[in-house]
């Protein structure tokens, strides 16, 4: 599903416009409607389902402010507009990566070697849509539940219940540490 904002558009998000999906991504850029971007899209598309494409900096930002804390976003912007958007949306929550696709990789090297989350400087379609995809994976990765096997099932009746025990406790003693663990706005 591919949904583009018109750069007329009054309204950014339609009202039956529902992502039911917690990951999409958002692609920035004056020439958001070029072939070569419908070309990276179609290849986005096996991992990405809702891809937005918006042409006005302003509108972009507030559709990503308007986002919920659980959605995440990956971002492509242009050169230009990356330097306008990047310093004001990269501390959200919603933002995982931001990539730059452009055509002077080294003039926008300079501006984004400061902002965590701008992951690429690109300026090759196939090593775009190769590295979003990449990351994607990895981030799904991350997302999956975290899952421990507290028994061996192949054991046999011999084993001891001292040996299930310090399992047991073990298990107790890192679910208390986990939920411990402080999370900031970067997290």
């Amino acid at each position: 599903m591919v949904n583009s904002v018109p750069p007329n558009s009054s309204s950014i998000v339609p009202a039956n416009n529902q992502n039911f999906e917690i990951f999409s991504l958002i692609w920035l850029d004056q020439d958001v409607e070029s072939q070569y971007i419908q070309n990276a899209e179609n290849k986005l598309r096996s991992n990405i389902n809702l891809i937005k494409k918006f042409l006005d900096v302003k509108k972009c930002q507030q559709y990503v402010e308007d986002l919920s804390p659980a959605d995440r976003v990956v971002m492509i912007v242009s050169g230009g507009l990356g330097q306008q958007i990047v310093p004001s949306i990269h501390k959200l929550r919603q933002v995982i990566s931001i990539y730059v696709y452009c055509m002077n990789k080294e003039r926008n090297k300079r501006w984004s070697k400061y902002f965590t989350k701008v992951k690429g400087v690109i300026n090759e379609v196939d090593e775009l849509v190769s590295q979003i995809n990449t990351d994607r994976q990895i981030q799904r990765n991350l997302d999956e539940p975290f899952s421990h096997n507290l028994f061996n099932v192949n054991c046999g009746n011999g084993t001891s219940t001292s040996d299930i025990n310090g399992k047991f406790i073990f298990s107790q003693v890192l679910i208390d540490c986990i939920l411990r663990i402080k999370s900031n706005e970067e997290d």
